[in-house]
């Protein structure tokens, strides 16, 4: 099956139809709280669209919808602790697809399982990654090559941080040191947010990470951004070329999606499915979220279940170019 942005904002607006109806499934769930999980820090992309979609949902899913952020393991602190709670909607998960999708290829033991312990429920929405520098890395370099250059010059200074180990920004990261015979080294943060804020600080060279969590800090004129990750420009970031334009050959984006635990009822998915989609389908969500340089979008459970299985297949020759193991 294939997915392309152009499906999902059609199958979001159309969930607009579904409210009324939805709104009626809604008040008869009988729930007084709901909570969203996150695996990340307030105020990133991740966060972001957890509180927007949660003050959408309420009061007609649940008198009241709340974010939690249980951070730590890059995510799978967040995904270890929705998969042991009750499966009647009243918790769920959003996470990036790489928890999920890259995680089971570098790690061998997960508290979870990606496929078993999960509901799928919908996409919610899609972006590309930024590779940025600050204040450590010298005014002059403006490019990806320039900036693997002067790393190589500059081996103290080889270094990037993403918002996890083993997340998709890590792999861009390393992937671009790979393409210039440099070996960038990692630091895995807790979330873009504090990574940002060490580049700011010139504790780090660069940061790959959601294109979103790094535009909101260019007013500072400490950051430039060196590249995005998809396949075209960003509508975000336009006067920034793609790392194929300046001839590496990859192109990487991410979604973020929301699930419940496993064994949730086909009517719990489905309430949860209509509000999320009525949810993102509203303006002031979709304006918000591009802000952050999120595309909100909505699916199907089961487009998102074959969007997993798709991007799991992908991600294992990767990781093995790569050569990134958790436990080396």
């Amino acid at each position: 099956m294939n997915f392309n942005r152009r499906q999902l904002l059609q199958t979001t607006g159309a969930s607009a139809l579904l409210a009324g109806l939805g709104q009626q499934a809604f008040a008869q769930a009988g729930i007084e709280t709901a909570t969203i999980v996150t695996g990340f820090a307030a105020g990133g992309t991740s966060d972001t669209i957890c509180r927007r979609v949660a003050q959408k949902m309420q009061p007609d899913y649940a008198k009241a919808v709340v974010v939690e952020n249980r951070t730590g393991a890059g995510g799978q602190i967040a995904i270890g602790y929705v998969k042991g709670r009750p499966a009647d909607g009243a918790t769920i998960l959003q996470t990036p697809t790489s928890m999920l999708t890259i995680y089971p290829h570098i790690y061998k033991k997960l508290p979870y399982d990606p496929v078993a312990d999960l509901t799928p429920v919908t996409v919610g929405c899609v972006f590309d990654f930024g590779f940025a520098v600050g204040p450590a890395v010298p005014a002059s370099v403006k490019s990806i090559k320039e900036f693997l250059a002067w790393a190589k010059a500059n081996p103290a200074g080889a270094n990037f941080g993403s918002p996890a180990a083993g997340s998709t920004p890590h792999f861009v990261g390393a992937l671009i040191g790979k393409s210039g015979d440099v070996e960038l080294k990692h630091a895995a943060y807790r979330g873009t947010q504090p990574a940002m804020l060490d580049l700011l600080g010139g504790n780090i060279s660069a940061v790959s990470g959601p294109i979103g969590d790094i535009t909101q800090h260019l007013s500072t004129g400490k950051v430039r951004i060196l590249s995005v990750s998809g396949e075209k420009r960003s509508r975000f970031a336009p006067d920034v070329p793609t790392l194929k334009e300046q001839g590496i050959d990859m192109a990487h984006s991410e979604w973020f999606a929301f699930f419940l635990p496993a064994k949730a009822s086909s009517d719990v998915v489905l309430r949860v499915n209509n509000a999320m989609k009525n949810a993102l389908a509203q303006k002031d969500v979709i304006d918000g979220l591009g802000t952050f340089g999120l595309e909100a979008m909505s699916s199907t459970p089961g487009e998102l279940a074959e969007l997993i299985k798709k991007d799991t297949a992908k991600w294992a020759p990767i990781v093995k170019q790569v050569g990134f193991t958790a436990e080396g």
